[in-house]
C-alpha cells in the first residue's frame, strides 16, 4: 500500500504547486495591469527576481465638433477599436476649447504605449500645436500613430513617420493661413468698395422692437426679458442713462 500511495502522494502534492503557481501568475499579471493603471513603479517579485513592466498598449483618441453628428464619433471609435486600442477615450467639443478626454487621455500613456488617432485634426489645432502634443509624449516614451495620413498610416516611432507627420502638418497649416489671408483680402476689398458693414450686434438689430416694446409700456427688464438682451442694450435703444431711469414703462417720447 506503501507504494502505491507514494505515487498518488507526489501527484497531489504536484499538482498542488501548480495551482500555487497559477495563483500566483494571476496575482502578478492583476498588480501588473493595476500598475499600469495608476502609473506605478514595479516592485521586485519573489526571491528579488524583478517583475516585468506593464505591456505596451494601444490607446485611442476620437473628437468630433459640437456641431457633428454622434455617427462620426462612433465610426472612429470602430476605426480605433479595429487598430487594436484597449482603451478609447472620445468626446464632442471645439478644437479650441477645454478637451477634458484628451488631457486624461495624455495623462493615462505609459512609456512604450502608442496613442491612436484616425486624423491630425481630431488630435491637433495647428502645427504647433501638435509638436507639443508630439513633445510631450516624447518626454513620456510614448508613440504617435494616425491612422490616415494621406491615405497612410503614420506612426512616430519611425525617423519616416515623424518626416511625413511634419510634411502633412506643416501643409494643413499652410493651407490654413492661405484662407485666413485670402478671407482678410476679401473683406478689405469689399470695404474698399463700400459693400462690407461688419457683423452687427445682436442688440443692436432688436433696437427697434425694444422701443416698439416701451412704447407699449413694457418696463426694460420685460423688454431685455423678452428679446433676450441686456438691460443696458434696452436702455441705448431707448437712449436712456440706466443710472438715472427706473424700471418702470418709461414714458414715450
Amino acid at each position: 500500500m506503501a507504494r502505491v500511495a507514494d505515487p498518488l502522494e507526489r501527484l497531489l502534492k504536484q499538482q498542488e504547486k501548480l495551482e500555487r503557481q497559477r495563483a500566483r501568475l494571476e496575482r502578478e499579471a492583476a498588480a501588473a495591469a493595476a500598475k499600469h493603471e495608476a502609473g506605478g513603479v514595479f516592485e521586485p517579485g519573489p526571491r528579488g527576481t524583478p517583475m516585468p513592466g506593464p505591456a505596451p498598449i494601444l490607446i485611442g483618441y476620437g473628437r468630433t465638433s459640437t456641431a457633428e453628428q454622434e455617427a462620426g464619433l462612433e465610426a472612429q471609435r470602430r476605426d480605433l477599436e479595429t487598430a487594436g486600442c484597449g482603451r478609447v477615450f472620445t468626446e464632442q467639443a471645439s478644437s479650441v476649447g477645454t478637451r477634458p478626454q484628451l488631457e486624461r487621455a495624455l495623462d493615462y500613456v505609459r512609456e512604450g504605449d502608442t496613442l491612436v488617432v484616425t486624423k491630425i485634426d481630431r488630435l491637433a489645432r495647428s502645427t504647433t500645436h501638435l509638436w507639443d502634443i508630439v513633445r510631450d509624449l516624447d518626454a513620456k516614451g510614448v508613440n504617435l500613430r494616425v491612422l490616415n495620413l494621406g491615405g497612410e498610416t503614420v506612426d512616430t516611432k519611425s525617423a519616416t513617420g515623424r518626416l511625413i507627420l511634419n510634411i502633412f502638418a506643416g501643409f494643413a497649416q499652410f493651407e490654413r493661413e492661405m484662407m485666413l489671408e485670402r478671407q482678410k483680402e476679401g473683406i478689405a476689398k469689399a470695404k474698399a468698395e463700400g459693400r462690407y458693414t461688419g457683423r452687427k450686434p445682436s442688440a443692436r438689430l432688436k433696437a427697434d422692437d425694444a422701443r416698439r416694446l416701451h412704447a407699449e409700456g413694457r418696463t426694460v427688464t420685460e423688454i431685455a426679458k423678452t428679446l433676450a438682451i441686456g438691460r443696458a442694450s434696452v436702455y441705448r435703444a431707448l437712449g436712456m442713462n440706466p443710472a438715472k431711469a427706473p424700471d418702470t414703462a418709461l414714458p414715450a417720447g
